[in-house]
């Protein structure tokens, strides 16, 4: 028998579809702001995926994974129930920005307060009233500012069902990272759920590649619990994931104009010419070289650099 779904004061029947609105604030007009939270329920049991993007507002790329999701009708599944939100932070979207009105960054004061900031308020609705039903998490994000990130899975090799379901998801890269506090990812480990973090692209920024990259290894995963129907074509990629346990951020020696030499994903050796920084006037010309050997995670893309950016991510140990 199909255990009682309930969220948001709404029962969740078998072998239906809703669309629930999740009104948290309005703006300074009065304008309510809806949170479209999309759920569908097999008549099957089965496990509960939630799919979410946007927990950065100004992350494009995670929230058109999970528009695609939704528009192939991949989220509706033969067993289980599939809940998607392509849009965490819509008032961060509405702005083109990373951080909640209040200033906060939503994925830094999960699990919430009932009473406290705004984004503490959203975290904790999300924590309270839809966390507690679902089993894994698929949630889709991008390099923050003008740093693309080469598509990957960000897991902890100590939580064994995460680590596991990451191999069938088979991005490019599997990184090894511990969970920091007060994030999604920290208080869905704390629930005990199983949860996969993808990162892809960069910010204000849509990269086909990217997105059929996490759509592919979303795919995957979904057909693995036996929750598509077989209209759905699951894409096998040929190389396993490469994984990275040990990684380390290349910072700029001067402050200058940047001009990366290498793209995201590409192996380097050890001082492998890797970008110049230059000044305005033609006097400066300094060469960064790869201290090690690894893979390039990511690229940063700002022109302008200051002395201490980040400007490449760098695995240490790649297999």
């Amino acid at each position: 028998m199909l255990k009682e779904l309930k969220i948001f004061d709404t029962i969740i029947e078998p072998g239906k579809s809703y669309k629930l609105n999740f009104n948290m604030a309005k703006l300074y007009t009065s304008t309510s702001i809806e949170v479209p939270v999309i759920i569908n329920r097999s008549k099957k049991a089965g496990p509960v995926v939630l799919v979410t993007g946007g927990i950065h507002g100004d992350e494009i790329n995670g929230i058109e994974v999970v528009r695609q999701l939704i528009s192939k009708k991949i989220n509706k599944p033969v067993i289980g129930t599939i809940i998607a939100i392509p849009v965490l932070n819509v008032f961060g979207f509405l702005s083109g920005k990373r951080e909640f009105p209040d200033g906060r960054d939503l994925n830094r004061v999960f699990p919430g307060t009932k009473s406290g900031a705004l984004a503490s308020r959203f975290a904790y609705q999300v924590s309270s009233e839809i966390l507690p039903h679902v089993d894994i998490i698929l949630d889709f994000h991008t390099g923050g500012a003008q740093r693309f990130n080469a598509p990957h899975l960000r897991v902890s090799q100590l939580e064994v069902n995460s680590w596991n379901l990451a191999k069938v998801f088979n991005a490019p890269f599997l990184m090894h990272g511990n969970n920091i506090k007060k994030t999604f990812r920290a208080t869905c480990s704390d629930l005990g759920k199983t949860y996969l973090l993808f990162e892809g692209g960069m910010s204000n920024r849509s990269d086909k590649e990217v997105v059929s990259t996490a759509v592919n290894g979303a795919i995957r995963v979904l057909e693995h619990l036996k929750m598509l129907g077989p209209d759905i074509p699951v894409e096998v990629r040929k190389e396993d994931s490469i994984i990275v346990t040990d990684s380390m951020w290349i910072r700029a020696k001067y402050s200058g104009l940047l001009h990366p030499k290498v793209k995201t994903g590409k192996r380097v050796e050890k001082d492998e010419f890797i970008a110049i920084i230059t000044d305005p006037y033609g006097e400066l010309r300094y060469k960064v070289k790869s201290p090690h050997a690894g893979y390039v995670i990511n690229v940063n893309h700002s022109p302008l650099v200051y002395q201490g950016d980040a400007i490449f991510h760098i695995s240490k140990h790649g297999q």
